[in-house]
C-alpha cells in the first residue's frame, strides 16, 4: 500500500511563495505520473501541473509560469514552488500518483491534502 503525505501549505500574502512537497512511502515502482490538484470550497478538483518518471511537466494555463513541479526519484517526493501566488490560488492542495501518459493519466493515490491560504 502507498501512502502519500503532503506538508508545506500554510499562509501567505499575495506575492509570495510556498514550497510543496509530497512523500511517498510503499511500493510505487508502477507509478510513472505525479501531480498535484486543488480544490477551493464550493469547486470541483482541479488539475494543477503533473510530473513523469523522466521529468516531462504538464501545467495547467491558470498556473504557467508562476508554479513549477519537480521530483526527487531517490526519495520517492515530488514538489511544487508556487511563486507569485494570487488570493485565487487559495485552496486545498492535493498531491496524486498514477499511472498513463503526460496528458492522460489516471489517479491511484492521493494524499490528505495540505491547505494554502493566499492574503490580500
Amino acid at each position: 500500500q502507498v501512502q502519500l503525505v503532503e506538508s508545506g501549505g500554510g499562509l501567505v500574502q499575495a506575492g509570495g511563495s510556498l514550497r510543496l512537497s509530497c512523500a511517498a512511502s510503499g511500493s510505487i515502482v508502477s507509478i510513472n505520473v505525479m501531480g498535484w490538484f486543488r480544490q477551493s470550497p464550493g469547486k470541483k478538483r482541479e488539475f494543477v501541473a503533473a510530473i513523469t518518471r523522466d521529468g516531462s511537466t504538464n501545467y495547467a494555463d491558470s498556473v504557467k509560469v508562476r508554479f513549477t513541479i519537480s521530483r526527487d526519484n531517490t526519495n520517492n517526493t515530488v514538489n511544487l514552488q508556487m511563486n507569485s501566488l494570487k488570493v485565487e490560488d487559495t485552496a486545498v492542495y492535493y498531491c496524486s500518483w498514477g499511472v498513463g501518459v503526460l496528458r492522460a493519466w489516471r489517479n491511484i493515490y492521493w494524499g490528505q491534502g495540505t491547505q494554502v491560504t493566499v492574503s490580500s
